[in-house]
């Protein structure tokens, strides 16, 4: 489970069950309807290969299958931004963040919020 990456599919079947966990096949698939148009077996397809990723439980002692995230958002997102910033940027995060700047996709909140992220990041650095 440590190399776990998710596609852009299972992020949104993971997304529905982080809010509303545990929660029936036909749940999820009612809670993707509007944004995706999955049918319930294409939804059940990629429900099965997350089990098999170990990234969901699957309680079927009941009259219906409850599926349960068996990981914590936090921990995916940070697998995720990890891998992203190795593939993208070799790792490097002023590299992306140069990037973000030069296509002036940042706003000013956008770029106070990152100030404090890194005199937060600096403080712990000093402790």
């Amino acid at each position: 489970m440590d190399r776990l990456l998710l596609s852009e599919g299972e992020w949104k079947i993971m997304n529905v069950l982080w809010e509303s966990s545990p929660a029936s096949l036909m749940e999820v698939v009612k809670a993707l309807e509007e944004e995706t148009g999955w049918s319930k077996s294409t939804v059940f397809v990629m429900m099965k290969r997350l089990v098999s990723k170990e990234a969901l439980s699957v309680d079927a002692s009941g009259k219906v299958q409850l599926y349960t995230p068996l990981i914590e958002r936090a921990d995916a997102e940070a697998r995720e931004t990890g891998s992203f910033l190795s593939r993208v940027y070799h790792g490097s995060v002023g590299m992306m963040l140069a990037s973000l700047a030069g296509q002036k996709n940042l706003s000013r909140e956008d770029i106070a919020e990152l100030r404090h992220i890194l005199d937060e990041a600096e403080e712990k650095l000093d402790r």
